[in-house]
């Protein structure tokens, strides 16, 4: 029987060797290639690019091979490169959408690909469900993949110096400069290195760069901009009184920050600040949109800031979708995505720090002192993720459905969501979201309440929620 290969919230991913070989690579290019062509965009071509995982630029060949034997042509990127730099030259080059080799901060011995559009964000259902149907026409009778060997409609491009001039555009690389700002950057040995630390170099910034190797094991570890991961370089910020310690994930479009304090800030502290900035120095109207299990302080300043707020479910396309379609002049998510009004409409980890670093720049202040001047203003919002392993993830969910909890550690609900999974939020604003995983036996729960007194209490009558039907 023909493996099944399903597109997840970003692209399919697998283990090497396992599930992701050239044979099933072929069969996703192939699925790729007649969507393209069903679209009717396959003259305008297309963008093949990879992240630094193990047998990228070989993945990447196979990809372009399928690509030429359907006779669409293809850019491909010289070296690893950024999801966001990628989806820049989408946009540059009018092109039918980019093809990316990434597992983005999966483990070593996963790889994947994924699809953007031509409208430079990640792929709806409506194409991801036709790659899918395409593809397991491919792997049902390998005979249907095209393939061309011989390079002629394949052509190697750069696309970093287009993508650099653009980030001059976006960000006040004058302002950076006066500030004389001391950065250290980790680049997880993924593909940001030689953008995030030569972005910072050019803006003026003294920039001492970690992980700046190529290493398809990036140095033993998930290439995740985590609060794990970046204690080494929470460490070295702190002891050298640097301002700013910034990271990027394996493929760049995940943000890391680091207070010159050396304590981590996660991205729901993040995304209010950034949100916070831009709006004082670039737009006045409009709205901020969210991910379902992002933090409501995006509510709370964006009322004080006089915007609107959208809610859309967990995945950056739908936030993609409402930088493009609607009046949103920022879209992040709790995962450590990043989007910004009139840039690409594809999360951006090099851009999320950059902003950062303008945003201290301009203020004068560490990102953790705006965070504490915002937070006298709207309010403490403390979150947390728990990921709860459940043999029967529809059973718990229609259970929770049927007969949810009537106060969350305390206070009353008065109002359930179900854009994504079950939310239920409490009369103090504090809120519980139960989603399933669409690959693991696994509930998602995320947390937020406005002490961690309450958060604590919260995480416990989760756990005995979710345990009781285990």
């Amino acid at each position: 029987m023909a493996q099944q290969i399903r597109f997840g919230t970003d692209g399919w991913r697998a283990v090497i060797a396992r599930e992701f070989t050239f044979a099933n690579l072929a069969a996703v290019a192939q699925g790729i290639a007649d969507t393209v062509k069903e679209r009717g965009t396959a003259e305008r071509g297309v963008i093949v690019g990879y992240d630094p995982r193990f047998l990228s630029e070989e993945f990447a060949e196979e990809v372009a091979a399928v690509m030429a034997g359907n006779g669409i042509r293809c850019l491909v990127s010289e070296r690893d490169t950024p999801t966001p730099v990628l989806a820049h030259a989408v946009l540059e080059h009018q092109a039918a959408g980019a093809v990316i080799l990434t597992a983005s901060h999966n483990p070593p011995v996963y790889h994947g690909i994924k699809f953007v559009p031509e409208y430079a964000s990640p792929a709806f259902p409506d194409i991801t469900d036709r790659i899918e149907a395409h593809t397991a026409e491919a792997l049902s009778d390998p005979a249907k993949i095209e393939r061309d060997d011989s390079g002629r409609l394949v052509e190697r491009f750069d696309p970093r110096p287009a993508y650099l001039d653009r980030l001059a555009e976006e960000i006040d690389f004058e302002v950076i400069r006066g500030a004389g700002l001391k950065v250290k950057v980790d680049c997880l040995h993924g593909a940001a290195r030689g953008y995030l630390d030569t972005a910072l170099e050019r803006a003026g910034c003294e920039v001492e760069v970690f992980g700046a190797n190529r290493d398809p094991l990036f140095g033993g570890d998930m290439p995740d901009p985590s609060e794990k991961r970046l204690a080494a370089l929470a460490e070295r910020v702190a002891a050298d009184g640097a301002h700013l310690g910034l990271a990027a994930d394996g493929d760049g479009d995940r943000f890391g920050v680091v207070d010159g304090s050396g304590k981590f800030l996660t991205p729901n502290q993040v995304i209010p600040l950034v949100l916070w900035h831009v709006q004082k120095t670039r737009f006045h109207t409009g709205s901020a949109v969210r991910t379902v299990a992002t933090t409501h302080m995006v509510d709370a300043l964006a009322e004080r800031l006089g915007l609107k707020v959208q809610e859309t479910p967990v995945g950056f396309k739908y936030l993609g979708r409402a930088l493009r379609e609607t009046d949103a002049i920022l879209g992040g998510e709790e995962s450590g995505g990043l989007g910004l009004r009139g840039h690409v409409p594809e999360k951006d980890g090099i851009l999320a720090d950059l902003l950062v670093a303008e945003m201290v720049a301009k203020t004068g202040r560490s990102p953790l002192e705006v965070l504490r001047r915002l937070e006298q203003e709207v309010g403490t919002f403390v979150s947390k993720r728990l990921d709860l392993h459940v043999a029967d993830t529809a059973a718990l969910m229609d259970r929770v459905t049927a007969a949810p909890p009537d106060r969350l550690a305390g206070s009353p609900v008065t109002k359930t969501v179900k854009v994504d999974g079950i939310k239920l939020i409490a009369e103090d604003g504090r809120w519980m979201l139960f989603r399933p995983s669409g690959t693991e036996p696994l509930v998602r729960v995320y947390l937020e309440a406005h002490n961690a007194a309450d958060l604590t209490a919260m995480e416990e009558e989760a756990r005995q929620l979710v345990g009781a039907g285990l």
